[in-house]
């Protein structure tokens, strides 16, 4: 038995090594054509274009070291079915759960590894790379303002934007703590930034919201305002200077996102995106269990050993848990259901129908 199961850890692992070659090669040839469009229109030194290659590579470990999981369980168990190995391990008494037990340990691990590395490198790089980019990047207007963070620097403003696209900011919250009652806030579908270059003072044209004014009889209260169009000026700070550079949700890690939940929540602030991230960061971190307990099952069922058929099961499925996993991102931060059942549906679900498919090969069912 020990014989047998090492063999098959020894390929898996084989696997894994190759496929994460492979994988981050691809990947890293997808950033290349932006950073290469960088170096060529800013100029930029060899030096930072290799820096920022450094700073994108756990990023990119984040889905590559699952997919590689994924690629290499369902490569080497759907080639053992094929053969008939699966067959003879069973008529010679040789039980499944126990042959699968060390890959199954092995996807544990690398699960804990990479909540590691979501949670302690993944932060510090991406935000180091943000910053790189900021020092180098297209100096325009909407450069200060970032998508996905709250940007504090404003006097007693914060803001929120959900999406920037070419200069159009989509979706955008801005609000104004008010000691001992709920902030002021201002939301708009869409809005964009009329200031000039080297203006000290932002003004964004916002379209299509609502503004919480106060009430002239009673100022300590609000009422809500309805707009086609809403002007607002803020003033900038030294937030947007390299010392104060302010962090996304994902340059956080899970302590420093649950002492932002506490101090916005105090200011009754909608916490969604870093309750969103601090999942997110689990979640993806379990993956490689996920794909490891869907994997290995869906594998021996279909009984393949065709490198494009098996290639293309893997694919699938990961391509079915990064839609439900962005799917159940964009409901949480919609404020649709909770985080935690948003973000962790996409692993209850496959975690489910490989046990469940597992059963059944346990019972040596087809």
């Amino acid at each position: 038995m020990n014989i047998l199961q090492n063999y098959i850890l020894k390929e898996i692992i084989v696997g894994f090594l190759l496929a994460i070659l492979l994988f981050t090669f691809v990947l890293l040839v997808g950033n290349l054509v932006k950073l290469v469009e960088l170096v060529m229109t800013k100029g930029v030194n060899f030096f930072s274009v290799l820096k920022l290659f450094g700073y994108l590579m756990p990023s990119l470990l984040n889905f590559t070291i699952p997919m590689s999981l994924l690629t290499s369980t369902v490569l080497v168990f759907g080639r053992l079915s094929a053969d008939r190995e699966i067959t003879a391990m069973r008529a010679s008494g040789i039980r499944l759960f126990k042959l699968s037990f060390p890959v199954i340990v092995f996807g544990l691990l690398l699960s804990l590894g990479s909540l590691a590395l979501s949670d302690r490198l993944l932060p510090k790089t991406h935000f180091a790379y943000r910053k790189l980019l900021k020092e180098i990047g297209v100096k325009n207007p909407t450069s200060i303002l970032e998508a996905g963070t709250f940007i504090e620097g404003f006097g007693n403003y914060i803001l929120f934007i959900y999406e920037i696209d070419d200069g159009l900011l989509k979706n955008i919250r801005i609000y104004q703590p008010q000691e001992n009652r709920p902030p002021r806030t201002i939301i708009a579908r869409s809005g964009r930034i009329l200031t000039a270059p080297g203006s000290d003072v932002i003004t964004i044209k916002l379209t299509d919201g609502t503004s919480d004014e106060p009430n002239p009889q009673r100022p300590e209260t609000f009422y809500k305002l309805n707009f086609r169009t809403y002007l607002i000026n803020l003033k900038l700070s030294s937030a947007f200077k390299e010392k104060t550079f302010s962090k996304k949700p994902k340059d956080m890690t899970i302590g420093e996102l649950r002492r932002q939940i506490k101090k916005y929540r105090k200011e009754r602030i909608d916490t969604a995106p870093l309750r969103t991230e601090i999942h997110k960061k689990l979640s993806m971190a379990f993956s490689s269990l996920v794909f490891v307990l869907i994997g290995l099952p869906l594998s021996i069922r279909t009984g393949r050993k065709e490198l494009s058929i098996n290639f293309a099961i893997s694919m699938g499925v990961a391509f079915i848990y990064w839609i439900f996993l962005a799917l159940g991102e964009a409901l949480s931060l919609r404020g649709l259901l909770t985080p935690f059942f948003n973000m962790w549906l996409p692993n209850i679900l496959l975690a489910t129908v490989g046990i469940l498919l597992m059963g059944h090969a346990l019972e040596g069912r087809s």
